[in-house]
């Protein structure tokens, strides 16, 4: 299982290119683009198109929007490109596969880019709104403490102290939405939705503007980690599909799909599903088109396990900015954060690859893609 899961960036960079020459020769015109990062360039997002000779139907598969998550978004691509885009048609059928979108989060195990946005709350349709998510500012206490971080014992002792008050005065459900809704107005707190969208972001946009233009339908899965329970991955679909979960479940024949909603999974502003659907409502409105999530859940879903990634996040931001007291203070913090998106356990990474198989073969069966074998 541990070679399925690549151990660095670069490792897994270089597998994706290495597996993509294997599948090049099925399809009538294939490619690999590269466009390197301006902050540095040994580090690229490095996309595939492989193109049958009538453009019917295209499936996207984008890995490491959240730079960290992409481990485990390396592997399921990996999945997919061994055991699924073997069995399509070429015919009609073709791929888009994004290795990292941000890569420097990668390499550097960070969800955020260079210029600490977090890119699921920066693929903003319209304006960048600084009037979004005041309770971000109002919890600030919880969510930026600002000095270096001290022991793990000290800070969880504080931390406790101030999510309760958090929790008595203004609720645990507006606590979460602060929290994970994103924000445009706080550039050192988490979940930072910037005030413009970054280079890769208008990067990928072109290329999702290129599918709809070329494509009668499209289908997109993105990889993500450490929201939702520990031993289901959900599949998360952005509201503005008309489909409820419950004609999902029984649609792609999967236990476990959620509408990203606060009744189901949590509101997201700058969502990079959502703003795929407002595109093609906009502007590609004959076009069909289906975008979702593949969420593997890490520490769960109990209250419990969200004030503990909740906490996770609160920690290695403050790290980022204002440092530690001692090294292990820093240690403890990372490897707490690595936990919430790239589990080590063999059992979690097995279960991980199998819902994900599922899942891959529900969504492909859905939408008649055809999986026979060549």
């Amino acid at each position: 299982m541990d070679s399925l899961f690549p151990e660095s960036y670069e490792a897994s960079r270089a597998r994706f290119i290495r597996d993509f020459e294997l599948l090049r020769p099925k399809w009538a015109d294939s490619r690999l683009e590269s466009i390197p990062l301006k902050t540095d360039s040994s580090l690229s997002i490095d996309y595939a198109w492989a193109e049958p000779r009538k453009k019917e139907k295209l499936i996207i598969i984008t890995t490491a929007e959240h730079g960290i998550e992409g481990y485990v978004g390396s592997a399921m691509l990996k999945i997919f490109m061994d055991e699924f885009a073997p069995r399509l048609n070429p015919e009609n059928t073709g791929l888009l596969l994004v290795h990292a979108i941000n890569p420097w989060g990668m390499k550097n195990n960070r969800k955020v880019n260079e210029n600490s946005v977090d890119l699921n709350r920066n693929f903003v349709y319209g304006k960048f709104d600084t009037e979004i998510n005041p309770d971000f500012k109002t919890l600030g206490y919880l969510f930026t403490p600002q000095r270096p971080a001290r022991s793990f014992f000290m800070e969880n002792l504080s931390f406790w102290g101030r999510i309760i008050r958090a929790i008595v005065t203004s609720g645990i459900s507006r606590v979460s939405t602060a929290a994970l809704l994103g924000q445009h107005h706080t550039p050192k707190g988490f979940y930072y939705g910037g005030s413009r969208h970054e280079d890769v972001t208008q990067i990928t946009m072109g290329l999702y503007r290129k599918a709809l233009e070329e494509y009668d339908t499209v289908i997109q899965m993105d990889m993500h980690t450490g929201y939702g329970p520990r031993d289901q991955m959900s599949i998360i679909i952005p509201p503005v599909d008309p489909i409820s979960s419950k004609e999902a479940v029984e649609k792609f024949n999967y236990p476990l799909v959620q509408k990203i909603n606060p009744e189901e999974f949590y509101a997201i502003n700058g969502d990079m599903g959502e703003y795929y659907y407002l595109l093609r409502n906009e502007s590609f409105p004959q076009k069909k088109i289906f975008v979702c999530g593949f969420e593997f859940g890490t520490f769960g879903d109990s209250l419990l396990a969200r004030i503990r990634s909740l906490r996770a996040m609160i920690f290695e931001n403050q790290l980022n900015w204002h440092g530690a007291v001692n090294e292990k203070s820093a240690r403890v913090i990372r490897q707490e954060f690595s936990e919430l998106y790239f589990p080590a356990e063999d059992k979690w990474r097995e279960k991980a690859a199998s819902d994900c198989r599922r899942a891959f073969e529900g969504i492909l069966a859905a939408y008649n893609i055809s999986t026979k074998m060549s």
